[in-house]
């Protein structure tokens, strides 16, 4: 392998690896946006690389595809659909088959491509007999908030759960109020993403019926526990969710939700029982980021900050008899001191009200949101896009919080 082939090999084997690392950044409590855009600024150097280096680059990405990773999925996607040469697009589409792990790359590349390279494929893939290529129509329309009707709605009432999943969730992202009947009627689906996306979609459009499902699948203990009582506290806020939230603050097995529960609903009302969480190793950090959630206290730079705790370990360990392989939730939170924090609020406490909520040390406004939404980080901002469309009369779509970040701070016209 000659000199230039290695560096190209490298743009390949680097755009990959960012766009893994992206995809976590996407949804991290430490990424703002800028961060979000210097490190899609260095996705796009390499793609760039990529494109410089013509049938050389392609050949590079294609022999990559064997890896049979997102990845290089969306590395050889980028390139296939900016060229719209059918043979690469056939062979990308060959090396993601029906998997939708592989399908996230080929989605994202879509997403990369601006939309009017990306329309004329969305649209192939809306058309197709096949319901995994509609669902990835389906996806990439609604990353780019632009989707056929037509589409969306047999995709709504398709025997396939995950094209059926992801239109009802595109029918919020996309903030198609008139679908609303379509949504509600899903409330009860017998599969419980679409059910979850449903009734997302439906808190989105202030449907007070969707407040029960999502309790329901709050504490049903599945996937969905987390985002489900984040998005009812965040966006139903009825006198039964406050009560729902006391509930599950008695009972120790459900108060990891009933601490992302307060956070999201931003009632300063239950800043003494989020210090108190903090003193369980399980549940420190979660409280610590409720905390910064309701307060907009920066943990680590007021130095609020604590020490991991002596003898415990969280995510996988080293043992050979451990079970657990699931990744630390919380691996990128701050360690709180719980009563440095408490000494805080004892002194500021006074500049917040009990039972009216905060999001970041503010009430909830329109202007508040907007700030948030330009300045905050990515799960702060994926909130305040959430609730800036529900609070909408006639419904707009939900600002897309994971598209490349040059392309979000020119919508926002943040420098």
């Amino acid at each position: 392998m000659n000199a230039i082939q290695e560096i190209v090999r490298q743009h390949a084997e680097d755009a990959a690896f960012l766009w893994l690392l992206r995809s976590g950044a996407i949804s991290a409590s430490h990424f703002s946006l800028q961060d979000l855009a210097d490190l899609d600024n260095r996705v796009e150097a390499h793609i760039d690389g990529l494109r410089v280096a013509g049938d050389a680059g392609w050949e590079i990405c294609r022999e990559a595809l064997s890896w049979k990773e997102p990845g290089e999925i969306f590395a050889a996607g980028v390139l296939a659909f900016e060229c719209g040469d059918k043979m690469r697009i056939e062979t990308v589409l060959e090396a993601v088959g029906e998997d939708p792990v592989l399908a996230r790359g080929l989605i994202s590349a879509l997403g990369w491509v601006d939309y009017g390279s990306a329309a004329p494929f969305i649209d192939g893939f809306l058309s197709s007999d096949s319901p995994f290529f509609r669902y990835i129509g389906v996806a990439t329309g609604a990353v780019h908030r632009q989707c056929r009707m037509d589409a969306l709605t047999a995709a709504a009432h398709d025997d396939n759960p995950l094209l059926r999943a992801r239109a009802l969730k595109a029918i919020g992202e996309m903030g198609k109020r008139e679908f609303q009947a379509v949504v509600k009627n899903h409330l009860a689906d017998e599969d419980e993403t679409c059910r979850f996306w449903a009734a997302w979609s439906a808190a989105v459009f202030s449907d007070s019926s969707a407040a029960g499902v999502l309790r329901a699948i709050a504490e049903a203990g599945g996937p969905y526990t987390e985002a489900a009582c984040r998005t009812v506290m965040n966006l139903m806020h009825h006198r039964d969710d406050r009560e729902w939230l006391a509930s599950l603050q008695h009972h120790p097995e459900k108060q990891r939700i009933a601490v992302i529960g307060a956070g999201a609903l931003g009632d300063s009302a239950d800043i003494p029982w989020l210090i108190r969480m903090m003193e369980i190793p399980e549940l420190a950090r979660p409280a610590g980021e409720a905390f910064t959630f309701i307060t907009g206290v920066d943990i680590a730079y007021l130095d609020l900050e604590g020490e991991w705790p002596e003898g415990f370990e969280a995510g996988p360990t080293e043992a050979p008899e451990d079970d657990n392989v699931d990744l630390d939730p919380d691996e990128d939170l701050p360690w709180p001191a719980p009563e440095r924090i408490s000494a805080w609020w004892d002194q500021n406490r006074q500049n917040f009200r009990a039972s009216e909520s905060y999001f970041l040390g503010k009430p909830v406004t329109a202007g508040h949101l907007e700030t948030v939404l330009r300045t905050g980080l990515q799960r702060q901002r994926k909130k305040a896009a959430v609730m800036l469309a529900a609070r909408h009369p006639r419904g707009i779509p939900v600002f897309e919080t994971r598209a490349p970040g040059f392309r979000q701070k020119q919508i926002l016209g943040v420098s």
